[in-house]
């Protein structure tokens, strides 16, 4: 059966999810797009009570999120995580204490200036149906007087950023997919460059398979323009996907926790964050490890036409004992099985498909569901450009599940303990 593995098979199978080091090797973003400085964002105390509640919505919250890094928000419904999140822009008005980005308290600017500076992207995406995406996402610009030179590079810029082609500028929202639209909102929240970057559950509406992608989208985004990103979210796995540093807040809008991924997995600060965290902290920790991080294996390479004695020599002592069909740019196009080897030369179509590809970015949780899934033992792996970079196997996910508790140095507990000290 095509995708189970079996002895005298060939591998099917694979993963889905994201990595940093080869969304660098994407191309580079204009100058347009790169031209804001990240901002700190520090909350001082920040308390939010509504007139006639009994206790505030946000209480006391005191954390500050450096320049360029992604600060999730997370915690039970009505802890306080998207009313902390509109304060920074005020759009709910601080009761006490204060809000600083980079260094200016958000009291003493206008609201109307703060907004046009700070990028915003819900889960409804809002984009206006009677304006085309071009001009969707020209809006800030436009409110902010740029020429129309300027404002049209600029959206051309963004659409190309976002992976969109240039001519679905001239569409309407309702002629795109809504992981289109979704990645249309945070082009439009990007248009003026902002200073900081506010995101409420922006794929919580999107189904798994697209709410995937537009995570890794995000983060290669994240990895070329390295904005200052508060995201709010309910799921933790999204979290700690996410996040550079979460903060996971319980009811009453009390930070329980401020913490890196590592950090709040491997020390929680309490039973309220253990819990919420959940009890797979072990299979939790693989969210932290991108599939490009780690030694992957290789398979012997073969190319049609060629002579299939020299792909079976190939394959005496190789990390991977089957043979995988590359096309001349070396991108994957199947699996060689018994059969095909037994002709004279190797067929241009194999018995099996490559599919599902892995990628550098893919996430290694990810990968391990996709492979389970797939009845696997070996996936590709590929690069931004879709050329074979190495295979991913169970026995890479095992080791790493069953040596890497071990491999926590005292150093790397100190500072998983301490950073739990802290709250």
């Amino acid at each position: 059966m095509h995708g189970a593995y079996r002895a005298d098979s060939t591998p099917a199978g694979a993963l889905r999810s994201v990595r940093s080091s080869s969304l660098e090797a994407a191309a580079a973003p204009t100058e347009q797009v790169r031209e804001a400085e990240a901002l700190a964002v520090e909350f001082r105390d920040a308390t939010k009570t509504y007139p006639g509640a009994e206790a505030p919505a946000v209480d006391g919250l005191s954390l500050e999120v450096p320049a360029g890094e992604i600060c999730v928000f997370v915690g039970p419904s009505g802890c306080g995580k998207t009313t902390a999140m509109r304060m920074v822009n005020r759009m709910v008005e601080i009761s006490s204490g204060d809000i600083l980005i980079g260094g200016e308290s958000v009291r003493e600017r206008s609201a109307a200036e703060l907004r046009r500076h700070t990028g915003y992207v819900i889960q409804q995406i809002g984009l206006f149906p009677h304006r085309t995406i071009g001009e969707n996402i020209a809006t800030v610009p436009r409110l902010l007087g740029w020429d129309r030179d300027r404002t049209r590079a600029r959206v051309a810029a963004l659409v190309e950023l976002i992976g969109l082609e240039p001519e679905l500028a001239d569409r309407y929202p309702a002629q795109l997919s809504g992981g289109q639209q979704q990645r249309v909102g945070v082009a439009r929240a990007l248009a003026a460059n902002p200073e900081v970057m506010l995101m409420d559950e922006p794929f919580g509406a999107v189904d798994p398979i697209n709410r995937e992608r537009l995570q890794n989208e995000f983060l290669r985004l994240q990895a070329e323009l390295r904005k200052t990103i508060l995201f709010v979210t309910h799921d933790i796995d999204e979290a700690i996907k996410l996040g550079d540093r979460i903060a996971v807040l319980r009811e009453g809008g009390r930070l329980a926790q401020y913490a890196t991924p590592a950090e709040l997995l491997m020390a929680p600060a309490d039973d309220f964050v253990e819990d919420f965290v959940g009890a797979d902290r072990a299979l939790k920790r693989l969210a932290l490890l991108r599939v490009g991080d780690i030694d992957l294996w290789q398979a012997p390479l073969a190319f049609t036409g060629q002579a299939t004695s020299e792909v079976r020599a190939k394959l005496a002592g190789a990390e991977v004992p089957y043979a995988l069909l590359v096309d001349g740019d070396r991108r994957p196009l199947g699996w060689l099985s018994e059969s095909d080897l037994a002709c004279e030369t190797v067929p241009s179509r194999p018995d099996s498909s490559p599919d599902p590809l892995l990628d550098l970015d893919d996430v290694m949780r990810d990968a391990l569901s996709d492979l389970l899934q797939a009845e696997s033992q070996y996936a590709p792996v590929v690069d931004a450009g879709g050329k074979i970079a190495g295979v991913l196997s169970v026995e890479i996910v095992s080791d790493f599940l069953t040596s890497e508790e071990e491999a926590l140095t005292d150093e790397d507990r100190a500072a998983a303990e301490h950073g739990a000290a802290e709250v």
